[in-house]
């Protein structure tokens, strides 16, 4: 294939520019003295602690919903699918949000019932919040991993006797074991970049901790905290990558038929998991748009919005070209793509701190448009990279060495071959660049223009001031949107993927 001419150069030059926040956190660090304090390592135990509890509970979730819509035989399986991975479409500070409103004494459904519920707050509310929006990492690449298996060995366990639930235990889940890994950790990076939940929740993680420090002009301290997390994202991405999801050579497919009280109390134990992750939210919005309407809500907030992730997903997609080319042509290239993969690692609290400090050296840069689409730019390029090497890396080699064969140049041949057949993988990294972007919420809030409010800014102005009802339809198109992600994630999905191959309980 005819890598885009001058790609290494370029690639080089985007690599570098990726690592700018990391050093703009160093020299800022370097003013303060203090590492630790009584304060930092109580903030530290909180964030371990949300951290730890998050990835337990994604794992007692996400691991039995793999089993059940891998191997258990259900009515509209693909449905199902969709509803127990829908969480990912909507932002953990939502369903915060929402869950915070809703219970509680004068909470909503204290309100409208009369009936007294518990207060969710803390380190538990931000555990169960974070748990029910980030299970669906490991539902997913655990559920790939047991497409992967082969049913013989369960089939012979069976068949020497062991009960089904051992057998699943003893020979299934060991061998998705790096597939229950990768998305549990997963998990653990989510929790650790999130800044609206713990906010919400009233729970001093690195994240709220990081915001506080900014806005009391600890802008040193603020760095200071940054790289602490740091080290911890770092350490999990380093775990990340030496976790490979589990494939194995494609067998028989094992598929349960259990009775049909059997599949309805399967379902019914699974139904509370959507019901306060997808549904709640929704109707507690739907409520609030009902009692109060458009609220205060202005249509610029939403065209704001759109008009900073589109300018984000398009500078994404031109920078990502000569990355994804440079990757798909050799070692140093996929080492330079790795680099630019840091960012995203990188919270959207510590993104904007350090670009918050750029701005102050660079007053042309301060406080505008330009300053926020490059934290876009800088937090989400992998995404874009990712799917314009997929799409490179597909392409028939063929085809550029006849365009050569028939005199075209190298130049000609990319413009007119290579780049067309991968505008389809730039058009979905874009996609997914624009929709994380209309999701950002800390480094929105950090490095938005003066009156420049967007939909997920105006969402947290109204909590900040207690006016919930005003939340609803800014909620609702976070979740509108949100929901397209997920729709570009599930095309992944193998239309063979629900097809009864096996009945091994016959």
């Amino acid at each position: 294939m005819t890598r885009l001419p001058g790609s290494y150069p370029l690639a080089l030059l985007i690599a570098l520019f990726a690592l700018v926040p990391v050093g703009v956190l160093v020299s800022l660090a370097s003013d303060t003295a203090q590492l630790f304090d009584t304060h930092n390592v109580k903030v530290l135990g909180n964030t371990l602690a949300l951290m730890g509890l998050t990835v337990l509970g994604s794992v007692l979730i996400g691991v039995p919903l793999a089993l059940l819509t891998a191997y258990v035989y259900l009515p509209w399986r693909r449905l199902w699918l969709i509803l127990f991975a829908a969480p990912l479409a909507m932002p953990s500070y939502i369903g915060a949000f929402t869950l915070y409103a809703a219970f509680g004494p004068g909470g909503e459904i204290n309100t409208l019932t009369g009936i007294p519920t518990p207060a969710f707050y803390g380190l538990p509310g931000a555990a169960l919040v974070m748990t029910l929006y980030t299970y669906p990492f490991v539902l997913l690449t655990t559920r790939a991993s047991l497409l992967s298996l082969d049913a013989s060995l369960v089939n012979a366990a069976r068949t020497l006797g062991m009960s089904l639930g051992m057998s699943l235990w003893k020979v299934v889940l060991p061998r998705v074991f790096n597939g229950i890994a990768a998305g549990a950790l997963l998990a653990a990076l989510y929790t650790l970049s999130d800044f609206g939940t713990p906010a919400i929740m009233r729970l001093d993680t690195f994240t709220r901790v990081i915001y506080v420090e900014y806005n009391a002009f600890g802008l040193s301290q603020a760095a200071m905290l940054s790289l602490q997390l740091l080290v911890i994202v770092g350490l999990v991405l380093f775990l990340e990558s030496r976790v490979k999801a589990t494939r194995e050579r494609p067998g028989r497919r094992l598929t349960l038929w259990p009775l049909r009280w059997q599949v309805n109390a399967l379902l019914a134990a699974a139904l509370p998991v959507p019901l306060l992750s997808i549904v709640l939210p929704l109707g507690i919005f739907g409520l609030w748009l009902v009692r109060e309407g458009a609220g205060g809500f202005e249509l610029s907030y939403a065209w704001n919005s759109t008009y900073a992730s589109l300018l984000a997903a398009l500078v994404a997609v031109v920078l990502a070209v000569p990355v994804a080319h440079a990757a798909v042509s050799g070692r140093a290239g996929r080492l330079m793509e790795r680099v630019t993969y840091f960012g995203f690692g990188v919270p959207g609290i510590v993104m904007g701190t350090a670009l918050v400090y750029v701005g102050l050296k660079l007053p042309f840069l301060y406080q505008t448009l330009g300053l926020l689409v490059l934290a876009y730019v800088l937090r989400f390029l992998p995404l874009a990279v990712g799917s314009v090497r997929s799409s490179a890396e597909s392409l028939d080699p063929s085809l550029v060495k006849a365009a050569r064969l028939l005199g075209a140049s190298p130049k000609e041949a990319f413009t007119r071959i290579t780049l067309p057949l991968t505008l389809r993988g730039m058009i979905a990294g874009a996609a997914l660049v624009f929709l994380e972007a209309m999701r950002e919420l800390p480094a929105t809030l950090l490095l938005g223009p003066t009156g420049f409010e967007t939909l997920a800014t105006y969402l947290w102005r109204v909590y900040e001031a207690g006016y919930f009802g005003r939340a609803a339809v800014p909620g609702l198109l976070l979740v509108l949107m949100s929901g397209l992600g997920l729709a570009l994630m599930l095309t992944g999905e193998r239309r063979g993927e629900f097809d009864v191959t096996e009945d091994s309980n016959r």
